[in-house]
């Protein structure tokens, strides 16, 4: 089974790293998933080495799971519907595109960032049920306790929705 992480277009070097600890790959083995393949972006963590040498991404083994990593590419869409769990930061548009594909996704809000929003939203979409969050500190223990099963489905885009209530706030109706 697959596992794809992103920490979108934003460094964060606690959530890379946290993934590549031997916890969190110990956690996913256990839980039947043997491959990850991590968007890294400019994030620092101990194998950016071998992206510094020109390569645009790595491949190895640890911990008896294969990773493979690279920083960007211009869509993550093949990788969201390859994968079967998403870790993701906790960025609107990549909660977004995960939850209306009906993955189970794991979000590790990135506290660093301006008034810590990322955290509101995770919080917010866990109480509804439609997605787990966590911390870089806890994911091991979040992934050992992740019951994908437990998610309430995300629902579909409606958006007559926003225009009903531009019209009505427009005094159209």
């Amino acid at each position: 089974m697959l596992v794809f992480v992103t920490v979108g277009s934003t460094r964060f070097d606690a959530l890379v790293q946290s993934v590549f600890s031997s916890s969190v790959l110990s956690s996913l083995s256990e839980k039947g998933y043997s491959n990850i393949v991590v968007q890294c972006g400019n994030s620092e963590f101990p194998y950016v080495h071998l992206l510094a040498q020109g390569e645009q991404s790595f491949q190895l083994e640890k911990d008896g799971v294969a990773i493979e990593c690279w920083k960007f590419k211009p869509s993550l869409q093949v990788e969201y519907e390859e994968a079967d769990l998403v870790i993701s930061h906790a960025g609107s548009g990549t909660i977004l595109d995960v939850l209306r594909m009906d993955k189970p996704l794991i979000v590790v809000p990135n506290p660093t960032l301006l008034d810590n929003h990322q955290e509101e939203l995770a919080s917010a979409l866990e109480q509804l049920g439609h997605l787990k969050s966590s911390t870089t500190l806890q994911l091991a223990r979040t992934i050992q306790d992740f019951d994908p099963s437990s998610l309430v489905k995300f629902p579909p885009f409606d958006g007559s929705k926003f225009q009903n209530l531009l019209d009505e706030e427009m005094g159209f109706i």
